[in-house]
Formats: structure tokens, C-alpha cells, sequence
């Protein structure tokens, strides 16, 4: 679906318009993110950080609306009718990736009640784990819708549904470990917006793999299959 999608950007410049702001508003997510994760695990997160992130998220906002009214006024014309699917496609992205920024600012915030370090322990180490693998996931994201990468997509989304498991698992270890009640929700609180971060980027994916109806799922057997 996705290439389709591509080849309707590359030949109309109102949408090649809209594709830049997308292409803008997943760059603007991924830096919240990067920078919501330092503030959560105390990486030496300069002063403001946290209104940095404040910052970006209003940009991602605006992006999103932006992106809206011009979907909305280039299907206004007769002619662009043609267009439906692959806007519709690009509204239901844009939602995830605006979800992103707003689950990395929760992320930051956590940092708002637990000012204290994190546990040098074993399950600090996997939250830190599934940061670095979401990280790296949403890196490589924009190059794989750009270039509509189907295997490489696939690869992305099957290492990424395991790190939903892995979050699902990590959050009861969590929940029956001696931390304190601030420790405890901290930890919480950061693999869950990680999964739901996580989930999104996923969401983005499944355009490049899944059909238009489809979006936001994902063919299990092909995935698996494929493991």
C-alpha cells in the first residue's frame, strides 16, 4: 500500500508538501523520545529539558493539524477524489505519531514525583534494554517509509512485538519486586509508555506492510512465520 502511497506524493506537490510534515513530525517525535528518555533514567538531562520536550510536543501538534487541513482541502477538489485512500492512510498515521510525543512527555514526567536514581539492578537494566531497542526502532523508522521497505519493516515490527512482551513480563516482575512505592511506580509507569511508544512506531510500520483496512494490525502468520 505504501508505494502507491509514495508514488501519489511524487506526483502531486500539494502532497509532497504534506509528506515533508509528516517526514518533520517523525523527527520531532523521535527527539522527544531520545530526550524524554534521558530525563527518565537521570542521563545527565541539562536543565529545561523537560520544557524543551513541552516545546517540540506543541510543534508535533501544530504538524498534525497543519497536516489535517491540508488533507481536508486537497480532497475538496473533484479531481483528487483519487487520492481518498492514500489520506485517509496519512490521517491515521499522523494520530500515532502525535500519540508518540504525548507518551514520551508522560515518560519525562514521571520525573515530576520520583526524583530519586533508579536501582543498578537487573530489572532497571531491561527497562534500559527496551529503551534502546525502541530507540532504535523509531531511528530507522523514517528511512523505511520513505523507501517503502517491506522486509526491513517486517524485521522492525517482529523484533518489536517481542518487546511488547517483554514489557508485559517486565511490569509484573516489577510489580513483585521488594522496590518502594515510588520506585515501583516509576518503573511502571516508564515500560508502559515505552510499550505504548513502542506500539505506535509499530502502527507506522504496518503501512508499508498492511493494506489500508489493516492499518494498526498485523497478519500474525506472516509475522511469525517469518520469526
Amino acid at each position: 500500500m505504501f508505494r502507491e502511497l509514495l508514488s501519489v506524493f511524487r506526483d502531486s506537490k500539494p502532497l509532497q508538501a504534506i509528506s515533508a510534515d509528516f517526514a518533520e513530525m517523525l523527527r520531532e517525535t523521535y527527539d522527544i523520545t531520545v530526550h524524554a528518555g534521558q530525563i527518565f533514567f537521570g542521563d545527565a538531562a541539562a536543565p529545561g529539558e523537560l520544557s524543551y520536550i513541552y516545546s517540540q510536543d506543541v510543534r508535533v501538534n501544530k504538524l498534525e493539524r497543519k497536516i489535517r487541513k491540508a488533507v481536508v482541502a486537497h480532497l475538496s477538489f473533484p479531481e483528487n477524489t483519487k487520492n481518498v485512500p492514500f489520506c485517509l492512510a496519512l490521517m491515521s498515521l499522523v494520530k500515532d505519531v502525535e500519540r508518540i510525543g504525548d507518551y514520551a512527555k508522560n515518560l519525562g514526567e514521571v520525573r515530576d514525583f520520583f526524583t530519586g536514581s533508579l536501582p543498578d539492578d537487573e530489572r532497571v537494566a531491561e527497562v534500559r534494554e527496551i529503551r534502546s531497542s525502541v530507540e532504535e526502532a523509531f531511528s530507522v523508522t523514517p528511512e523505511i517509509i520513505a523507501e517503502a521497505q517491506h522486509e526491513r519493516a517486517m524485521a522492525v515490527i517482529r523484533h518489536g512485538k517481542n518487546v511488547a512482551r517483554r514489557c508485559d513480563g517486565l511490569v509484573v516482575a516489577i510489580a513483585r519486586s521488594p522496590y518502594d512505592a515510588a520506585t515501583t511506580a516509576a518503573l511502571v509507569l516508564g515500560t508502559r509508555y515505552y510499550k505504548r511508544i513502542n506500539g505506535h512506531v509499530l502502527n507506522v510500520l504496518s503501512s508499508v506492510v498492511m493494506p489500508l483496512h489493516k492499518l494498526d494490525y498485523f497478519d500474525e502468520d506472516a509475522v511469525l512465520k517469518q520469526e
